[in-house]
């Protein structure tokens, strides 16, 4: 199906900005989207026209939301006032077309746990070997085959040696742990997606192996709390540089993720 986006969008960008990590570029336009267990190629067409290769109803029952395809990121740029916050400004122009994708709480937990002290290229082995071992294989609309993201509890029966072989490293305890949190209901994904931050942040902090950076990363990219501002080396080099009086976060709330977003993508392509 073809679709038209009026909005801030650019599938390369949402692939490279770290949020991420089963998106795979085919070709020049096409990118072969992995979402839990779904999978789907979308396609630049022309500025503002894309195809997915899925029906009308999977589109409104889940890409569209996905994608987060309802929120106006352009009326958010807006906010940016040039002359008052020029770095801002400009890494929103540079970097627009970055989006705040809708992705499974679960996912994003193990994901972000798995991603502490690696790279984007290493994250994204650990995931497909993590989902190659346990989780559901399928064929996609083109042929090729791939595996869902595994449940809870297909991680939580993996032995130590599994994890370990999934290059997790001293990782896969904390994952491990995580996956048994959530089946024996220490922690309910889903209930803190409508709950307020400190609750969620206490409560994904009460996880083994869960720091402040990991739970504002499920926050923002798992959850969907907009407002969550997850710092890693290259957010603290920003706010070291260019808001050494501090930034100011009621300013640009309830919008501080999409902002962060746009300055941690512009420091790694700056730098």
């Amino acid at each position: 199906m073809i679709i038209q986006i009026q909005d801030d969008f650019d599938p390369g960008k949402i692939a490279d900005s770290g949020q991420c990590f089963r998106w795979t570029k085919t070709d020049g336009q096409t990118y072969r989207i992995i979402a839990g267990k779904r999978c789907v190629y979308i396609t630049a067409l022309a500025e503002d026209l894309f195809e997915l290769d899925c029906s009308q109803e999977e589109y409104s029952r889940f890409w569209q939301d996905y994608l987060d395809l309802r929120e106006d990121y352009r009326s958010i740029r807006k906010r940016i006032d040039p002359e008052q916050d020029p770095f801002l400004w400009k890494a929103s122009e540079e970097e627009k077309g970055i989006r705040i994708l809708r992705q499974d709480p679960w996912e994003m937990l193990i994901t972000f746990i798995i991603s502490q002290n690696k790279n984007i290229p290493g994250i994204c082995r650990c995931v497909e070997l993590l989902a190659a071992r346990c989780g559901e294989r399928k064929t996609d609309s083109r042929g090729p085959e791939y595996y869902g993201f595994p449940d809870p509890e297909a991680v939580a029966a993996l032995s130590g040696e599994d994890l370990a072989a999934c290059r997790l490293g001293y990782r896969w305890k904390y994952v491990q742990a995580a996956a048994r949190a959530v089946l024996d209901g220490k922690i309910d994904l889903d209930g803190l997606q409508s709950a307020d931050e400190e609750t969620t942040m206490a409560a994904l902090i009460s996880l083994y192996g869960v720091g402040t950076k990991v739970a504002n990363c499920v926050s923002l990219f798992g959850l969907h709390h907009i407002d969550a501002f997850p710092v890693d080396v290259w957010v603290k080099r920003v706010l070291a540089e260019q808001y050494p009086g501090g930034y100011p976060y009621e300013k640009y709330s309830p919008y501080n993720g999409i902002c962060q977003q746009y300055m941690f993508a512009y420091y790694r392509h700056k730098k």
